[in-house]
């Protein structure tokens, strides 16, 4: 059983973006489907907006972490109204602006209406439009779980976040600031006035200086760059610190014979999660950056961009639907 809102869709028939085999940006295909059905746990979308992001990226082309079966809608970030409640969810309302991701799967966004767990959204933030929540939750959930779920970091500790002016990184770098530890930052020269705006205490340019003359005995490294990068920050962790890595798996190795604990993670978007973040978000206290807005039918033109194919602004790529 659903709610009978289900009766005020206005078509039977969701215009989605899909791929029916792994590959490059090209093998996305504009398709009409039937518009989905909630089931228990979930709620229907009417999408306003669609984030893109890397790991939509690695579903197409058949290297994500996760089994993806085909065929299927990408995206996972979303923004949009309630129109479908199902069974078993209390939280939500139809007609109510909400937030967040799609499911565990990370797909499903690229579509006019889409069905979203209902756990792993949230009413949007009041201040910003649909286009900004939508480059919020998988980048800003990753950066708050690094942080304190992963990291454990507390008020007065010292993070290295390298990346800082990436999309995860600049909300690694604000949420830090907002829970008082003590940030230092790598980035890009160019980059550098963006991270210490954001309020990084510490601002080091990767591409003339190595980090490690600067930095000493941090409580925890967030790496968001991986490589040599990666394994050059055992060097300044103190002993019992943390690395975590939202990219790849760190060497445990190292990890043993540092006296340190390292790991990579998947993140676990929740509606908790997302309705702290939306409070930060409404009282100025996180800023997002949206880089290309595009339309739906664009979603070729945002891999392409997602693969350095065509440049584009610095910041999340948003689909407009």
């Amino acid at each position: 059983m659903i709610s009978s809102e289900q009766s005020k869709i206005s078509t039977p028939v969701a215009t989605a973006y899909r791929i029916h085999e792994f590959g490059p940006p090209d093998v996305i295909t504009r398709e009409e489907v039937p518009t989905p059905v909630p089931g228990p746990g979930e709620i229907l979308v009417k999408v306003a907006a669609a984030g893109v992001g890397p790991w939509d990226g690695w579903v197409r082309s058949g290297k994500s972490a996760i089994p993806q079966p085909l065929p299927l809608t990408l995206g996972s970030d979303l923004s949009g109204t309630v129109v479908v409640v199902g069974t078993d969810v209390t939280n939500l309302r139809v007609g109510q602006p909400i937030y967040g991701v799609t499911n565990t799967q990370f797909t499903g966004a690229y579509a006019n209406y889409a069905i979203a767990v209902a756990n792993m959204v949230a009413p949007k933030p009041v201040t910003i439009d649909d286009i900004e929540a939508a480059s919020i939750p998988v980048i800003a959930v990753t950066a708050k779980q690094a942080l304190f779920i992963h990291a454990g970091l507390v008020a007065g500790q010292t993070v290295l976040i390298h990346g800082g002016a990436g999309n995860v990184g600049a909300y690694a770098v604000q949420l830090a600031v907002r829970a008082k530890l003590r940030v230092i930052s790598t980035a890009a020269t160019e980059d550098l006035p963006y991270i210490k705006s954001l309020g990084a205490h510490v601002a080091i340019d990767y591409s003339r200086e190595r980090f490690e003359d600067h930095v000493t005995d941090v409580d925890a490294v967030i790496d968001l760059v991986g490589g040599e990068t990666q394994k050059r920050s055992f060097s300044v962790i103190r002993k019992g610190g943390v690395l975590v890595s939202a990219v790849s798996q760190p060497d445990q190795t190292i990890a043993t014979a540092s006296g340190i604990k390292a790991m990579f993670f998947l993140v676990n978007v929740t509606s908790s999660e997302l309705i702290d973040i939306a409070a930060a978000v409404d009282v100025g206290e996180l800023r997002t950056k949206v880089g290309e807005v595009l339309a739906l039918e664009e979603a070729v033109k945002a891999h392409m961009m997602l693969e350095g194919r065509i440049k584009g602004r610095k910041g999340k790529i948003v689909l407009r639907v």
